[in-house]
Order: structure tokens, then sequence, then C-alpha cells
């Protein structure tokens, strides 16, 4: 079982699991919901999801047992918010629509005005309703402080159908995407990439563990984690979550949806979705915040194009590992902490997905390293020059033997071997 299998669907009998269209768009966007991005950086497969679930599903709604409190717009209120969906105020625009940034009066004081996020669905074709529907329902049951808040929602008919609008929080730092990409003037210090990973973490636990049911994000990437005022991270865009298997199955049969790169191998090749496949993507996730690059990225060299493919030679050896740590973080970084969030992710990109830590052990593990980081300070990486003297040479390989050298062991996952935290059992049948 390797650690680091190709995710994308590049063996002949895993592209009929696939579906052939594949969506870009030249617009520049943020990471709001709904949103993509352009080129290379977005490849994502085939949103039309005919579920091969049985018709006996739970729905979110059936679940939801308490009154909602979102919001209901009109559609001429959310005109007025965004100066009529004015392209100056254009947030974000993908395959269903665009998001507009707006100002509308706070419900409980109505001299008070709140920013909102408003996404615009295409009224053409069915999968816009049903992801409309999805985020209605998912954000309607949950909430927690590392999920994006849906304030409200409108669905009026008129001549030309129906118009499908969602009312988010405003998020006014954007996307994690928008942050690692080479276009933005300013890259995340090394200590906000940890606070992002331990938040997009915490928001991940929550739907799989927090409930009484399971709710899989089946979506998640950078572009969906927003970041607020106070660079919180939030997971966002609902529109592809499914319930977990319920009534003793182990996983739930769907169309392979998401997004080339982050989705988990078993997924992409049967269709069967687990809360594993989430952790694979968190997995990749945090080589991104680690080396700043994307899963896949068509427009580097050949053998850089796979993110796991390209950091795999690095992480046995302390001054390879430097090299795939993000350049533009200028050396502010903790080593200790980057091979260790790299041991994390290892034990997510365990190719059995049964095998893979459960995303509450993920953030046990993260909260740990959070806790040792705050004792660290960002040191300057220096150039390691091979001392002559054998005695020299004796202590530096024992140190990297104690810091770097990595434990192959059943699942044949990365661990540095001085940092094990405790972990709770798997569960058998996740």
């Amino acid at each position: 079982m390797k650690c680091f299998p190709c995710s994308s669907g590049e063996k002949s009998g895993e592209q009929k699991t696939i579906r052939s269209s594949v969506r870009s768009s030249s617009t520049s966007v943020s990471g709001y919901p709904g949103a993509k991005k352009s080129g290379s950086e977005f490849n994502s497969l085939d949103l039309s999801d005919t579920s091969v679930e049985s018709n006996g599903r739970k729905s979110f709604a059936s679940l939801s047992q308490k009154p909602s409190t979102l919001r209901v717009y009109t559609v001429s209120e959310l005109k007025t918010a965004t100066k009529n969906f004015s392209r100056s105020l254009m947030l974000g625009e993908g395959g269903f629509g665009g998001v507009y940034r707006g100002v509308v009066s706070d419900a409980e004081n109505s001299n008070k005005k709140i920013d909102i996020a408003v996404k615009q669905l295409s009224r053409r074709g069915l999968q816009g309703h049903k992801e409309w529907v999805t985020e209605v329902n998912v954000l309607g049951i949950v909430e927690h402080q590392n999920l994006v808040k849906l304030v409200g929602y409108s669905a009026e008919d008129d001549e030309r159908g129906i118009e499908r609008l969602l009312v988010y929080e405003y998020m006014s730092n954007r996307s994690v995407l928008d942050h690692l990409s080479s276009r933005s003037r300013t890259p995340l210090p090394w200590v906000t990439r940890m606070k992002i990973a331990q938040d997009a973490a915490r928001g991940l636990a929550y739907l799989h563990e927090g409930m009484d049911f399971q709710i899989i994000f089946r979506d998640f990437k950078s572009s969906n984690i927003l970041l607020d005022e106070q660079w919180n991270a939030k997971l966002s865009d609902f529109g592809l979550a499914r319930l977990g298997p319920s009534d003793g199955s182990s996983h739930v049969s769907t169309a392979v949806v998401g997004t080339v790169g982050y989705a988990a191998p078993e997924y992409m090749q049967t269709g069967r979705l687990t809360a594993k496949s989430d952790v694979w993507s968190y997995g990749i996730f945090l080589y991104e915040l680690i080396t700043g690059r994307r899963p896949l990225d068509t427009n580097r060299p050949k053998n850089e194009q796979k993110l796991l493919e390209w950091v795999r030679p690095h992480l046995a050896d302390m001054k390879k590992f430097q090299l795939i740590l993000d350049p533009r973080l200028n050396g502010k970084y903790s080593i200790k902490s980057s091979q260790r969030l790299a041991s994390i992710a290892n034990r997510c990109l365990v190719r059995k997905s049964k095998l893979r830590p459960k995303m509450s052990e993920v953030l046990e593990m993260v909260n740990l390293l959070m806790e040792t980081t705050e004792t660290e300070t960002p040191q300057i990486a220096v150039k390691i020059i091979i001392p002559k003297d054998s005695r020299e040479r004796s202590l530096k390989e024992g140190l990297k033997k104690r810091l770097v050298d990595p434990i192959v062991g059943e699942n044949r996952s990365l661990v540095w071997q001085t940092w094990r935290p405790k972990l709770v059992t798997d569960s058998p049948t996740a």
C-alpha cells in the first residue's frame, strides 16, 4: 500500500468512473461558495451527480429538529443590496452563477447594516437547483464556528423561471487559495497557515462526528475554505455534501464528483463515499499549506505537476524537505512544525481508507502540534554545510535520525520518529 498514489484518474480503468466533462472559467474569482478558479487551478469533474443511492436514503431536510433561523428575502431586497447584481460588486463567478457583495439591514436592528455575500444560481439546468436545496438544508441544520453561516435565501418564480439566491455572511479575507496563489501580494504567514489547518480540521470533525448524523463534505479544497476579518477559517460551499452511511452501511454510493487532485482514489475508482474521502482531501490540503502549490498544476514542469509525486522524494531528508516549503515564506517558519504537519498529512494519505485516522483524531494531532508550535519561534532556514570532522558528522546524523527519519509501519504511512500522538482506535466500519 503506497501513501502517494496518483489521485487524478490517469489509469484507463479509472477514467471510466469519471464524467468526461471538464469545466474551466477564464474569470478571476474568489473562493466564495459556487465560485471557480481559472485555468489549471481548477479541473472540476462533471457535477451532474446522478445518485445511485437507494430511494430510502434520508434527506437533510428530514433531519432538522429545530425551526429554521434562516431569513427569507425577496429578490427585490437582494437586488437593492447588490445594486442590481452589479459586476463592480462581483466576488466570483462559477458554472452555476455569480457571487456578489451586498449590504442589508440587520434582522434584529433595522438601523444596523451588515455585509453579505449573495450567490445567484443559474436559472438553467437542474444542478443549480439541487445545489441550492442542499445548501439551504445543510446550513439550515448545522451551525458551527468553522462553517460559513448561511444568513438566508430567496426563491421566486417569474416568466423566466425560478430566481434562486443564497445569502451568506461576508468573509472579508476571501479564500485560502487566494492567498496561496502567486498573485497574492502578501503570503500567508506560517502561524496563520497552522491556525487555518486547525480550523479546517475542526470544521470537518464537526461534520463527521459532532452530530447524531454524519455529513460528508465531498468537495474539500482550499477554494472552499474562507477567511473572516480575524483570519478564522470556515468551510463553505456544501452543494455537493451528502449524508453519511446509516443502518450499518459502510459507505454511500454516489456518482463521482468533485475536483481533480483532491478526490480520494477509492472514491474515484468505485463511487463508494465515506468520511475517509474527506480525510484524504484534508491531507492534500495540508501539503498545499506547506508548499504553496496546487494539487495539480499543468503549468509546471512535467515532474512537478502532481503535488504528491513531487514532494515524495523530499520527505526523508532535512535538506531536501526544506526545498518543498513555500519559498514565499522567505524562510520564516518552524522547520519542526512543518515536518510534523507533513507527518499528519501522510497519515491522511494512506492508500487504504480504513487505515486513515478519523477527523477527530486528526484534529487531536493538529491541536497537539499547535500547542508545541506556540513554544517555538519561527526560524530562518539556513544552508546546512556537511562537516568534515567525523565527530560533527556523527552528531548530525544522530540528530537527523531522531528528528527526520520516517518510520514505515504496517500502513506504510510516514510518521516522524520523535512525535507520535496517542490516537483513538479506528472504527473497523469506517
